[in-house]
């Protein structure tokens, strides 16, 4: 089964995550996997709606001019 690691979590979402975790009777894993695998087949199903509606026509002006990458500091 493929893994994945995330890093960077804050504090505050790691603690909230553990202590929903706990209310739902799973590990902190099991947990993040379930709210994942929720989040794609969302995901998938608003983009099949999408399709269905025959997408979305945004007309939006671009500026094309090109750009220069912002000298670090």
């Amino acid at each position: 089964m493929p893994s994945t690691t995330i890093r960077d979590v804050s504090h505050e979402t790691d603690h909230a995550l553990r202590v929903r975790a706990a209310m739902n009777g799973r590990s902190a894993d099991a947990e993040l996997r379930m709210i994942l695998e929720k989040a794609v087949r969302l995901g998938s199903l608003l983009a099949a709606i999408g399709r269905q509606a025959g997408g979305v026509d945004i007309d939006v002006e671009r500026d094309h001019r090109p750009t220069r990458p912002i000298p670090p500091q």
